[in-house]
């Protein structure tokens, strides 16, 4: 007998890696992420819906999920088994868009609340509107209370109850599982995963296609209990599709899954009526004795709990190694960057060191100076030169991580600043700010000197500047530097404005450089979920 084993240590173990699949990010459009990102949903789905409310609560009702794909004739089935219209049935496809749970009146507070389902709103009819069609109804919510903090009043999930079914034993009607409604179609399959037991239904005409064999499959891979319905098989028929629908099954490695058979009624034409009591009195007997019977109860929910359990031990070292490529590709991306600016400041050292910044327009105002040039007019065209050497720098380095991102899969999910008018400014500003700091420097190192008359702080502020920007062209700067305010004194100014200038080099490039990172940072993807997710699986199988 499959036993349930619910130590608070376990429980513990399963919330706390719950919580650790949540914190999972997968922002990056690499190969695989998209399965990844099911995966990880589909993670979520089967612990808050299923494993961590039926191992904190083994004794409620069995939950039986009637699944399968559009026109099987689910709702029909539903409707049937507990003897009323309680799904919308029809010839409209898809026709179950709000999903319609079926219990016992004295089950009704098992999924009243939350326990079940957590981000599905509850509505329900009220008692004494028990007998009115479900088309007439209006939504109900519990306790008076607009959503219960569920996230849209748009995903619900109507609770009905009826006399007629055993205590122990609710039937969730979900929606097609291929509907053309993509919120459809995610919904049926996180039912799906909240079930004890999978009732997949298909028809005649459609038993092979590749729908109802994907759940069935599935079911398999969790080993969760399952049942088949072979529903509106034509009386002709019958026993050829019944023989061939089990070889399929057989085939499949499912040949003991048990499976029931509904023949092809009138009341199945268009959906709208109750089938008999017989056509689905084996299906009805098989729920009823397993949700009562004791032994086959526990056989049920703890085959599906642990089959449940066993698949984590697959799922999550999946979802780690995507968590691990999104991080790799996050830091090829970071590299890229970091890479090119790199480069670039040692290349703009290294054109400092070279001189230049003395040319062109910076070149001839030097020329000219004192005489045809104040030291203000030689400052603003250095100023500029230098300017446009760092945006020169940083447009190479953008170019260089374009071209190092067009190989990046990843790079889909960012992008670099597009080239704007601000750059130039940012940098602008901030050469004029340092250009400051440097005047302000020599007019500190004038005011200490003990000589007179007192040079000008101004001249001394662009020698020093031609000094530190030129190169080798502007060896005579340094010369006429010392002559004005002493050897010692001009070694100290030129020691200071060096610092100065190899500070702001790496303030402007790093800021630049910065601006390129953010996006990358901003999807927050780090290696710890990885490691998270492999030690909150090591934690539960041990607890297991």
């Amino acid at each position: 007998m499959v036993t349930l084993d619910v130590r608070p240590q376990l429980l513990d173990a399963l919330s706390a890696l719950r919580d650790r699949v949540a914190s999972v990010r997968l922002p990056l459009p690499l190969p695989g992420a998209p399965r990844a990102r099911q995966t990880r949903a589909e993670l979520l789905a089967q612990l808050d819906d299923y494993l961590v409310p039926r191992l904190k609560a083994p004794e409620a009702p069995l939950l039986a999920v009637v699944g399968g794909s559009t026109g099987a004739g689910k709702s029909t089935l539903v409707n049937s088994l507990v003897g009323r219209q309680v799904s919308e049935a029809g010839v409209l496809r898809p026709t179950t868009r709000t999903p319609v749970l079926v219990c016992h009146p004295d089950d009704h507070h098992w999924f009243a609340g939350v326990r079940v389902l957590p981000d599905l709103m509850r509505v329900w009819a009220p008692q004494d509107e028990e007998d009115t069609p479900a088309s007439a109804r209006k939504p109900h919510r519990p306790g008076g209370k607009q959503g219960h903090g569920y996230p849209s009043a748009t995903r619900e999930v109507r609770i009905e109850t009826v006399s007629t079914l055993p205590r122990g034993l609710a039937i969730l009607d979900a929606p097609d599982i291929d509907s053309l409604v993509v919120d459809n179609r995610t919904l049926a399959a996180q039912l799906i995963c909240a079930a004890d037991v999978w009732v997949m239904v298909t028809t005649a005409s459609r038993y092979a296609d590749a729908v109802p064999w994907h759940l069935l499959r599935t079911a398999k891979q969790y080993k969760a209990t399952l049942v088949t319905v072979l529903d509106r098989v034509p009386h002709q028929v019958l026993a050829e599709v019944s023989r061939q629908y089990g070889a399929l099954l057989t085939r499949a490695g499912l040949g003991e899954v048990p499976r029931f058979t509904v023949p092809e009624l009138p009341e199945s034409a268009g959906g709208g009526g109750l089938l008999p009591a017989s056509a689905v009195a084996p299906l009805f007997a098989w729920l009823a004795h397993h949700a009562q019977d004791p032994a086959a109860r526990q056989y049920a929910v703890g085959r599906t709990a642990l089959g449940a359990l066993d698949s984590l031990g697959r799922r999550m070292p999946e979802l780690a190694s995507a968590v691990a490529a999104q991080h790799a590709a996050a830091v090829r991306l970071t590299f890229a960057v970091e890479d090119a600016y790199k480069r670039e400041g040692k290349r703009v050292r290294g054109r400092l060191d070279r001189g230049a910044v003395l040319a062109g327009d910076a070149l001839t105002r030097w020329r000219g100076y004192p005489l045809d040039t104040s030291a203000d007019e030689l400052l603003d065209s250095l100023a500029e030169s230098l300017a446009a050497l760092l945006q020169c720098a940083v447009a190479a380095a953008d170019e260089r991580i374009a071209e190092a991102w067009r190989r990046e899969p990843a790079a889909g999910a960012v992008s670099l600043p597009a080239p704007d008018r601000e750059a130039a400014e940012r940098i602008g500003m901030a050469v004029r700010r340092w250009r400051r700091v440097l005047e302000e420097l020599a007019e500190e190192e004038v005011a200490g000197l003990d000589k007179q008359p007192s040079p000008d702080p101004d001249g001394v502020a662009a020698l020093l500047v031609a000094a530190l920007l030129g190169g080798k062209r502007a060896r005579p700067a340094g010369e006429k530097l010392a002559e004005r305010i002493g050897v010692q004194a001009a070694v100290r100014l030129r020691d200071r404005g060096g610092e100065l200038v190899a500070e702001h080099l790496d303030q402007v490039l790093r800021a630049e450089r910065d601006r390129r990172l953010a996006p990358i940072e901003a999807l927050e993807v780090s290696p710890e979920p990885q490691a998270e997710l492999i030690a909150a699986l090591s934690v539960l199988q041990k607890e297991r």
